[in-house]
């Protein structure tokens, strides 16, 4: 996991840097663009940044009975929107070719996990077959 946050400030910093625009104006049109999103996100409007990824509502069921993880209460939650977001095919690929932290060992403990040895979907390991590629599951589980 990202062990530090980004903030907003930190990014109209950068911005501000790489551009030399005014910081005032930077921030207004963050602020603006955050607004839209978070307009187009109440109307139910799926808003897709191509290269980066695609944010939109999803409503999630509610149920009779459930359990507060906290006190261990039943309680009852009712239907709502929880806003969901999907990774781009090029944010993907960035982030695929990210070294892996404490990836843990294989099954053998005696080879290191490469990060194009995981598979971006599972993050199980490839296995080159020649022209064909082999997912196998070495977590001792599976479906």
């Amino acid at each position: 996991m990202a062990e530090k946050k980004i903030t907003k400030v930190e990014l109209i910093d950068s911005v501000y840097q790489k551009t030399g625009m005014n910081r005032k104006d930077i921030r207004n049109v963050f602020d603006l663009l955050i607004d839209e999103i978070k307009n187009a996100l109440t109307n139910y409007q799926v808003i897709e940044l191509r290269g980066f990824g695609t944010f939109e509502i999803k409503i999630r069921k509610g149920r009779k009975k459930a359990r507060n993880p906290k006190t261990g209460e039943i309680v009852s939650v009712n239907s709502h929107g929880i806003v969901s977001f999907r990774a781009g095919r090029e944010l993907k690929q960035e982030v695929w070719k990210l070294k892996m932290e404490n990836a843990g060992s294989v099954e053998e403990g005696s080879e290191e996990i490469n990060n194009t040895d995981l598979s971006p979907k599972t993050g199980r390991r490839f296995e080159d077959a020649g022209a064909d590629t082999v997912v196998t599951n070495n977590s001792g589980g599976g479906r």
